[in-house]
């Protein structure tokens, strides 16, 4: 899938340069050496997201007026760079106009971390990431849909702080609020439709357990989104925002048909998150020619042996992996698993295990 990659004043790199093994490779190191920014700028290229930061100027390492990450997943040669005009992006030498052409014939990712935890733990925002991250890679429509409500959102919530109400602008806003918020709606409810089974799989997979885990979906909206925002106005502009749509949306968790953040232990949360996890790899496997690339961020010194064991059973044979890692004492435990080439992470420099 990936075969090399290029960083130039990326993070804490000032330039790198690797070969990618095509099963994937263990990245081994102390903490704040760059590993998980190795991971970062490869889900940076594919996808134009970091799991770390929501803008790119922050990925630039200190003094440098920008960075760039180059590769060739799936037999492609993708270039990101960041620069005072902007970012730059080019395919195979030619330049992308936008994020949507760029990522349109792009590649899949499934990020794995201990921040994972949030999907059990924390608020309804990382539970949207997650839906949104996978609804983008399954359908170009809805980064688009997406998109466009975020901005028609910003635009009324504006309008609401204003000291008079422009109901004209106002109304010509929200028209494009219910056109795109409709869109995802619909398109989040089958998202977790399809989700559901995956997850109780894998959740049994890794657990070992008989544990009835349920997702549904909580709409911030009822059937309706026009109906819905002209229910909410006068609540909306006493509290000068928006309180209406799929920016306020939720996914429930429920194990043994309890709350998961409240009833689990946080030996099953952790579970319940990587089942999750693994059930978006298991959809986009499905629903897309290629299969993603999976980074795993340092996870595997929180897991028992069996579950580590079951993780990287249920992981597909063939995908690319990458994995980082502070120390290889869970490898003695790891069974029947065809073992990843080391490659040792040191003072921002990347070597192969002697």
């Amino acid at each position: 899938m990936l075969t090399s990659l290029r960083l130039l004043n990326f993070r804490c790199f000032g330039s790198l340069s690797l070969e990618a093994p095509p099963e994937g490779a263990i990245f081994l190191g102390d903490n704040a050496q760059g590993k998980t920014s190795i991971l970062e700028a490869i889900c940076t290229l594919v996808r134009l997201h970091s799991p770390r930061s929501n803008r790119f100027n922050t990925l630039t390492k200190i003094s440098s007026p920008g960075f760039g990450v180059a590769a060739d997943p799936w037999g492609q040669e993708r270039k990101i760079q960041q620069t005072s005009k902007g970012l730059v992006l080019k395919v195979d030498d030619e330049t992308r106009p936008s994020r949507t052409e760029y990522l349109s014939d792009g590649g899949l990712i499934v990020w794995m971390g201990n921040e994972d935890l949030t999907l059990i733990r924390g608020p309804g925002e990382a539970r949207r990431h997650f839906l949104d991250f996978l609804g983008a890679q399954l359908d170009p429509k809805y980064r688009t849909a997406y998109t466009r409500y975020r901005r028609a959102l910003k635009a009324k919530n504006l309008l609401l702080k204003e000291p008079k109400l422009r109901l004209p602008e106002l109304l010509a806003w929200e028209d494009i609020l219910i056109e795109h918020g409709t869109y995802l709606t619909e398109a989040r409810r089958q998202l977790i439709a399809d989700l559901s089974p995956l997850t109780a799989a894998a959740q049994l997979d890794i657990s070992g357990k008989n544990e009835a885990l349920t997702l549904s979906y909580l709409p911030a909206s009822g059937p309706c989104m026009r109906d819905s925002i002209l229910q909410a106005r006068q609540r909306e502009t006493a509290t000068r925002q928006s309180v209406v749509g799929p920016h306020r949306d939720d996914l429930s968790i429920r194990l043994h048909g309890m709350p998961a953040s409240d009833y689990a232990s946080e030996g099953q949360q952790r579970t319940i998150a990587l089942a999750l996890k693994l059930a978006q790899g298991d959809l986009l496997n499905q629903r897309c020619e290629k299969t993603p690339i999976y980074l795993l961020d340092d996870i595997f010194g929180e897991l028992d042996p069996t579950r580590r064991n079951a993780l990287l059973h249920h992981l597909p044979p063939h995908a690319q992996k990458f994995i980082t890692t502070t120390n290889l004492g869970w490898l003695e435990t790891t069974k029947n698993i065809r073992p990843l080439p080391v490659l040792e992470v040191s003072e921002n420099s990347v070597t192969p295990r002697a």
